[in-house]
């Protein structure tokens, strides 16, 4: 058999093991199938590498840019996932479980992909959250701002995912224009090595942008700066030992933990053994007990059932789990592959040992199960314990046994289970499945605050359910307490962890230029012809129409009122109007000012604007009566690019009356064709 070397990439070279390499063994065999490590990896100078060579490139790119980077990216991944899958199944993991490692790593870069396209905007400074006016006139105004880290991101990585541990941690990074030095877990480096290598021989990454260690890190983290940034994913002892450490401790480098979780899963009072609930239930936990053999970070560890349940429980769970195949992974018939390695295969029996001082193993027993196709490998049965009295026992609420290992407990009611779910001080996920929303809302507000994310399911949604143990890209995947304090993606959340967030302030001008988004109080330019006239490339952050005046009648309204069908009181009843303390007496419509306004600023002739397609931040700000006029503001707010052929223009609308008092103000939005 061929022993794989498996390199670094530093400083643009791949760099060769040296004696100090680790071997790695088959999860199927037990035999050496890999070799990883080189102590004089120069790490100081992978760190210069990323700060000086990647991080201006990928700086000088735009969100969009990077977006399509990363969309290029998973496209390239894609073509080639067969070549990760065949070297997967090395790890342990079956072809079910390669599409969640594999396929989920990809899907996640597409995501994020899309996010950087249509959340953010084609320029190198993301505004976060609202304009705030900070003086009486509007002349002093404060935004925040985010922008891009001066530094790198070294990503350590668990074993259980080799690819989507690195991606999902990846794509914010690369979107947030920061490089990044990959560290995966030298159990299963070899299969994320094969992926950056990948990713590089596509030439669609900038120099500088991605790296790897394959093995220790050596002292980097020693070399570290307040512009770099640690993302780890692992065990609670080692992130408690790096990011303690005094150098990190002293620069306030930024650490982003997500560790150990006992993950709980609750059933509902309301889902009794025949319904539905039960039966999702049941299928859920086996299905986290058994994909990847237990050994993924979201995988449930304690399961609560109420008491009248819980034999049904046990017994359904039992008996589903039986028909679990564990065997060699490369054989389709096979549901459940080996654990990662024999030291791995250890440790979880040492922890289920140490759980069954206070709970009874009920199913599954490690030194008397079949193993298909193999029998040298880190194979252990899916192991299923009961603990009959969860309040006294300490070692269930404290001990992951990182496996296919999960126990039964029964509650009492429902704020009983809701203690015990805390017990765990604080978990990545819980889940509760339920069709009564009283018992969705009880848990959401007495537990939610120990959890980084709550999964609700049943009936209704079960079809589409993406599963208890599914971080998804959209969503913070973190949580506090024993799972790190931290938290990953999230959408644009998950790139801001690479960014920094600055308090911007000064007059309405000089926003307006630092943002690329005029600012209320910042000069128009109304010189231009009609911006309906000019294409997206033409028009210019400021660009303004300035209307001619236009007078409501009574007629128009009572037109209106008709026309539509609104007879609201206050648009056709006089004394009704009066006393209404809002109203002066009756009024025009806000929908038929609307519609004025768009009569005032819209040129009629076929152009380069292609469609209105939303109305943002609509606000009626002062009543308009018959025998008032209005006038209206046209302003070009932004400009975002959406594909080859038209660009989205967002415009500051402002509807004035004849005293110059504003009467309605909203964001039009339109699709402009390019010159």
């Amino acid at each position: 058999m061929t022993i794989l070397d498996v390199k670094s990439f530093a400083a643009g070279q791949w760099v060769d093991t040296d004696s100090s390499a680790r071997d790695i063994y088959s999860a199927i065999t037990g035999e050496v199938i890999a070799r990883a490590g080189n102590l004089t990896l120069d790490v100081t100078g992978m760190l210069d590498y990323g700060r000086q060579v990647g991080g201006p490139a990928l700086r000088a790119m735009s969100f969009h840019d990077r977006a399509r980077m990363i969309k290029a990216l998973a496209v390239h991944l894609g073509q080639h996932k067969q070549a990760l899958y065949d070297l997967s199944f090395a790890t342990g993991a079956t072809q079910k479980d390669h599409l969640i490692d594999i396929d989920g790593g990809i899907g996640t870069m597409f995501v994020f992909a899309s996010k950087g396209r249509r959340e953010m905007p084609d320029d190198t400074i993301y505004l976060d959250g609202e304009l705030e006016q900070l003086s009486r006139n509007g002349s002093f105004m404060g935004h925040h701002v985010c922008t891009s880290l001066q530094g790198v991101a070294v990503h350590i990585n668990a074993f259980n995912f080799p690819v989507w541990g690195m991606l999902e941690k990846l794509a914010p990074t690369l979107l947030a224009g920061v490089p990044a030095i990959v560290k995966p877990a030298t159990a299963t480096c070899y299969v994320t090595e094969a992926c950056v290598r990948i990713m590089l021989e596509s030439g669609i990454l900038p120099e500088g942008a991605l790296q790897l260690v394959s093995g220790g890190l050596g002292d980097m983290l020693d070399h570290l700066t307040n512009q770099d940034v640690v993302s780890f994913t692992g065990s609670a002892d080692t992130a408690l030992k790096l990011k303690s450490a005094p150098h990190i401790l002293q620069n306030s480098i930024r650490f982003i933990a997500e560790q150990d979780s006992l993950n709980a899963s609750v059933l509902g009072p309301d889902a009794v053994a025949g319904t539905p609930e039960f039966d999702l239930f049941i299928k859920e936990v086996c299905r986290e007990m058994t994909t990847k053999a237990g050994q993924k970070c979201t995988a449930i560890r304690r399961i609560f059932a109420p008491q009248a349940q819980a034999e049904a429980v046990i017994s359904a769970l039992s008996d589903r789990l039986a028909k679990t195949v564990v065997g060699d992974p490369r054989d389709a018939a096979t549901h459940m592959g080996a654990l990662v390695s024999l030291a791995q295969k250890r440790d979880v029996l040492a922890k289920a040992e140490i759980l069954s001082r206070e709970a009874e193993r009920v199913f599954g027993d490690p030194d008397g199960f079949a193993v298909m196709g193999a029998d040298q490998g880190a194979f252990v049965p899916p192991m299923l314990y009961h603990c009959a009295d969860p309040d006294q026992a300490e070692h269930i609420h404290a001990v992951e046994a990182f496996g296919p290992v999960s126990t039964v407990m029964p509650y009492r009611d429902l704020d009983h289970a809701i203690s015990l779910v805390n017990r765990g001080q604080g978990s990545l996920v819980a889940s509760v499945i339920t069709h009564d929303p009283e018992v969705a809302r009880e848990v959401t507000v007495g537990s939610a605050a120990n959890h980084g994310r709550l999964y609700f399911n049943n009936r209704d949604s079960m079809k589409e359910s993406t599963g208890h143990g599914s971080p998804l890209p959209h969503m913070v995947h973190g949580g506090p307490g024993r799972a790190g304090g931290g938290e990953e993606m999230g959408g644009v959340r998950g790139v801001m962890h690479y960014m920094q967030r600055t308090a911007i302030q000064g007059s309405p001008a000089l926003l307006t230029q630092i943002g690329n988004r005029w600012v209320p109080g910042a000069p128009q330019v109304t010189h231009h012809p009609h911006p309906f006239t000019r294409s997206f490339d033409d028009l210019d952050i400021g660009d303004t129409l300035k209307s001619d005046p236009r007078e409501i009648t009574l007629d128009d309204i009572e037109t209106f009122a008709h026309f539509t069908g609104d007879t609201f009181y206050a648009h056709m009843d006089e004394d009704a109007a009066r006393r209404n303390p809002f109203f002066p007496g009756r009024v025009a419509h806000g929908y038929l000012l609307l519609s004025f306004a768009a009569g005032l600023f819209v040129q009629p002739d076929e152009g380069p604007v292609l469609a209105n397609t939303g109305l943002d931040k609509l606000r009626f700000l002062k009543p308009v009566s018959a025998g008032d006029s209005i006038h209206v503001h046209l302003t070009v707010k932004q400009k975002t690019p959406r594909n080859d052929d038209y660009g989205e223009v967002r415009w500051h609308v402002t509807l004035f009356n004849q005293d110059a008092e504003m009467a309605a103000e909203y964001e039009l939005l339109t699709m402009n064709a390019y010159s």
